[in-house]
């Protein structure tokens, strides 16, 4: 085992089945798993080491579960987080209430979280445009209303997935991040050597 040290704390947030792990699938392991994803339980963490400038920034990204009944849960893996990747689909009106909800939720628990607005699936909208269900201007204006930084993706593509990580990178070198306490900035944490995946509660 070795210690690795986590500079910012990133959790995705989000209705479940909006794409979050195969955001994250994408990142990390540039790739795209077709078939149907067994619900993450819990949360599943990942921690990545992305270039900024001359200096190299780990996050530590936890997946949280999408269902309600895990909504609980979730306060727990987004307390102390630098960043929040709210994501919702481009297909499913119904998932960006639900990523209205949580940042309301990170905006009264989390006042110190930077949040990231992320509209998912856009290669479906990219085949078939009557699938859009959320309005790329009114996804805007909410994100322009909290302050926040605005990406559609494609796990599929890959589409703006790296460029939404490395702006969550960039924000934190900048300091772009509101100021916390010394003890939350970083944490260290054990991963298995060679593999920067963990999970917690998480089917495979």
């Amino acid at each position: 085992m070795s210690a690795m040290r986590v500079d910012a704390k990133v959790v995705m947030l989000g209705k479940e089945s909006v794409g979050k792990t195969s955001l994250v699938e994408r990142y990390v392991h540039h790739r795209f798993l077709v078939g149907p994803y067994q619900n993450t339980i819990g949360a599943a963490f990942v921690a990545k080491p992305i270039q900024v400038g001359e200096k190299v920034i780990t996050l530590g990204i936890w997946d949280t579960a999408g269902s309600e009944r895990y909504e609980a849960m979730s306060r727990i893996y987004y307390r102390g987080a630098r960043a929040a990747i709210v994501c919702y689909d481009l297909t499913d009106s119904s998932s960006f209430q639900r990523a209205r909800f949580w940042v309301k939720e990170l905006q009264n628990c989390e006042e110190h979280c930077k949040i990231y607005l992320c509209g998912s699936k856009s290669d479906l909208i990219s085949q078939d445009r009557s699938l859009r269900q959320i309005d790329y201007h009114d996804a805007q204006d909410f994100a322009d209303e909290i302050g926040a930084q605005h990406f559609e993706t494609s796990s599929k593509t890959g589409t703006n997935v790296d460029e939404l990580f490395q702006k969550v990178a960039e924000d934190y070198n900048s300091n772009a991040f509101q100021e916390m306490k010394p003890e939350e900035t970083s944490v260290d944490l054990s991963q298995k050597k060679d593999s920067y995946f963990y999970s917690c509660c998480h089917n495979n």
